[in-house]
Formats: structure tokens, C-alpha cells, sequence
């Protein structure tokens, strides 16, 4: 779940708020000094997920930002999605569907029995959403889930500041792809820094598992320049690769969009992930949560 959040507006995080022993360590609420309402979630210190009680539709971390838009283009506006979230931390992406999308269902695999219950006691879901959530690992969650559920998978799973090695293979990709509905999207929040082998292999591996894959990120991360999110979307039908460049490069914090011959040339020969060689995503660097 972790990752690091790319942009602070420059302000100063004020005096925790609620904290607990989770399975994963101390998790710990952070007023949001600008919103009377809104908190950051950490673990052990690593900023897990931003909730705006009063306006849940606000993501605050440009990656999550970048997942809204998918979920935003999934579907007509309004119409109700089948979702799984594979990570939980704060909900914050099941919230901004349960609002922008009333009647969808969601099911969200979150290991972590005592991180959601604080959550959910903490900061209580929007009324009406129908939001279930599975103490299950995100690949034991996938095995399990019926061929064909889900008009949208999101993968935002790390353990600590890392996404295990087994959430990062194809066969872990063929089990979201079994999932899908036809024509359904795959949408994968991946942390990487230079020289970008696991981003490169990520994006490989789902090159080669669907026919539309698109890349967003920063400008930085892409050149190597630092650390980062990089958000991958795929498809088996064609992705609004234009209407999703205009929105990354709108953003507070623009993203560029790499799809077609400019992401196979990003990949630059990365081999496809498998479970013999999969590895976790790399550590952040010393700082980053400083």
C-alpha cells in the first residue's frame, strides 16, 4: 500500500491524530492542517493514503489522481462499475467511486484486519456505499474472484514501502485479466526510481498480456530523475488515450502518457515478469517520507 506522495502543497503535516497497532506496524491519522475533515494515513511512518471526509472526491496524491481518471473513463458518467481494489489502506479510491459512481459494487482485498477496522472506525465510509472489504492477500483475492466480475481491477498493493514480488508477475497479471469482464481495465500503481527496471518489466509484462496498455507519470520519474508513482492502465479494447493525456497534463502536478510505439520504446527491452523472477518493487530511498 505504501508509496510516496508526490506533492506536499509546502505545508508542514500538523500533530497526529488517532493511532494503533495494525498487523503491519503502527498506523497513525495526520490531520491535513488545510482540511478540517481530511487526514493522512500512515504506516510506520510511510504515507499510505490521503481521506477527505467532507469531500471524498478530493485525491490528494497525484497517483491516486491519475486512478480517479481511470475510474472516471471506465464508463459513461454515473453509470455503477464492478470494482476490486487489491490494497485498502484509507479506501480512498473505493470512496471517490462509492460518490461519483452511486449503486457500484466494490470489493477491496486488504490483508490487514486491524489496519481496516481503524480505518473504517476513524473515518467512516460515505452512506450508501457498497463497499465490502476481504482479509485476503491481493493474489489469494484474485484466485478466489469469479471469471468475469469486474468491469475495473486497481492494484495499489504494498506491504510496508514495497509491493511484493508475487503481486508483480504475470501470472499475478493473468489472475486481474481473468477477472475482467470483457473489454474491462486492469489499473496498476507502481513505485520506481532510476534506473527504472521495475517500472520498464511492469510495463512489459502487461504489454504482453493485453493489447492497450498506457503509462502515467511525472516527467522526473520517467527521465530517472527521482523517485515516483508511475500508474499503468491496460485493456484487451482501446483506452481514451487522448481524453487521459489531457487530464494527467492538467493536473496540479502534470503526468505524461506513454502508450502505442512510445511506451514499447519506454520498456526498452525489459523481460516479462514471471514468478521465478519476479522481485519487490525497490525500496524508496533514505528521505523520501522525511
Amino acid at each position: 500500500m505504501a508509496r510516496r506522495p508526490e506533492r506536499r502543497n509546502g505545508r508542514q503535516r500538523a500533530a497526529a491524530g488517532p493511532t494503533e497497532a495494525v498487523d503491519g506496524g503502527q498506523a497513525r491519522l495526520v490531520p491535513d492542517p488545510g482540511r478540517s475533515r481530511a487526514y493522512e494515513l500512515l504506516l510506520d511512518g510511510a504515507p499510505q493514503s490521503h481521506v477527505d471526509l467532507a469531500e471524498p472526491t478530493r485525491l490528494a496524491f497525484e497517483y491516486q489522481r491519475r486512478l480517479g481518471h481511470l475510474a472516471d473513463l471506465a464508463a459513461p458518467p454515473r453509470q455503477p462499475l464492478t470494482v476490486l481494489h487489491l490494497g485498502g489502506g484509507g479506501l480512498t479510491l473505493a470512496r471517490y467511486v462509492a460518490v461519483t459512481r452511486p449503486r457500484s459494487s466494490q470489493q477491496v482485498a486488504e490483508p490487514d484486519a486491524r489496519l481496516t477496522a481503524f480505518v473504517r472506525r476513524e473515518l467512516p465510509l460515505p452512506g450508501g456505499a457498497r463497499i465490502r472489504v476481504r482479509a485476503l492477500d491481493a493474489r489469494e483475492f484474485l484466485a478466489r474472484a469469479p471469471e468475469g466480475l469486474a468491469d475495473l481491477v486497481i492494484a495499489d498493493v504494498f506491504a510496508g514501502a514495497r509491493t511484493p514480488a508475487h503481486c508483480t508477475s504475470a501470472e499475478f497479471v493473468d489472475l486481474a485479466r481473468r477477472a475482467l469482464r470483457p473489454g474491462g481495465w486492469y489499473a496498476a500503481n507502481v513505485a520506481d526510481g532510476p534506473p527504472l527496471a521495475h517500472l520498464r518489466g511492469q510495463a512489459a509484462t502487461l504489454l504482453s498480456r493485453f493489447g492497450h496498455v498506457a503509462l502515467a507519470a511525472e516527467p522526473g520519474t520517467l527521465r530517472g530523475r527521482r523517485f515516483g508513482n508511475g500508474v499503468l492502465c491496460a485493456s484487451d479494447g482501446p483506452l481514451p488515450v487522448a481524453e487521459l493525456a489531457s487530464r494527467c497534463a492538467r493536473d496540479p502536478l502534470p503526468a505524461r502518457l506513454l502508450a502505442g510505439r512510445e511506451l514499447e520504446d519506454f520498456t526498452a527491452g525489459a523481460p516479462v515478469v514471471t514468478d521465478p523472477t519476479a522481485a519487490a518493487s525497490p525500496p524508496p530511498p533514505p528521505g523520501t517520507f522525511a
